[in-house]
């Protein structure tokens, strides 16, 4: 159920002035949950969320969208994240999955799961751009969540974190495609892999420029109901 602010904190009033306004209203476990990999066109998508504790203890230096932080630093604020977090969760949806049912169904589907996996129930749900239907507890979407809500830009780098790991196992298994470097994001290099070995089987074949790639070697694409990107960047 989406149930709006009184009024919308300022988008310069700090990555707290959500939550803060959330708990003047008297929602106080208030959960955030962002994705990771929707635009790849490799791997898992992987969604995270997360309940921060009140006061000090919830406050995380540095704390910001997962793609603006060096891999380092990310795993740093992940740590952070882990240890200070009242509860947290990660679910993985594989690329078989997205190409079947689309990754935009995937997507918000996979917003629920990871919700519904964390340990305690939160009063209010931020989540990062897209509505999350069917929940059982008042929500709002965030344009940008992950630059202005804390609970997201948290639950985007647990996302982001747990995803590159998975896609650096990947690249030891698939190591023709570069999947430790450019984590299953269209880039030259992914390309022209593409193009010279075809996809792998964590490639979705629904995006066009792996079922181009798969064609040009003689393969069939799968049906689905996928919808794909060509450019997508991390």
């Amino acid at each position: 159920m989406d149930r709006p602010l009184r009024f919308t904190p300022r988008r310069d009033a700090g990555l707290y002035a959500y939550e803060r306004s959330l708990a003047h209203a008297g929602f106080h476990r208030v959960a955030g949950v962002d994705e990771a990999g929707r635009g790849a066109c490799a791997g898992p998508l992987v969604v995270g969320a997360v309940v921060l504790p009140s006061g000090r203890r919830g406050v995380i230096e540095g704390l910001t969208d997962s793609k603006l932080l060096t891999p380092a630093r990310r795993e740093q604020i992940y740590a952070e994240v882990v240890a200070r977090a009242e509860a947290w969760s990660a679910v993985v949806i594989p690329c078989h999955d997205i190409d079947r049912t689309g990754v935009h169904r995937c997507n918000i589907a996979g917003m629920r799961r990871a919700l519904a996996a964390l340990p305690v129930r939160p009063d209010y749900v931020l989540s990062d751009g897209f509505r999350v239907p069917g929940l059982d507890v008042p929500g709002l979407p965030v344009i940008k969540g992950d630059r202005v809500a804390a609970c997201v830009a948290a639950a985007s780098v647990i996302a982001k974190v747990t995803r590159d790991r998975l896609m650096v196992d990947l690249h030891d298994r698939f190591p023709d495609y570069g999947f430790d470097v450019h984590k299953g994001y269209v880039t030259p290099d992914h390309s022209a892999a593409l193009l010279e070995h075809g996809p792998c089987p964590e490639h979705r074949f629904s995006y066009v420029n792996v079922g181009r790639a798969q064609r040009g070697h003689g393969g069939t694409v799968p049906a689905g109901n996928g919808s794909g990107s060509l450019d997508r960047t991390p």
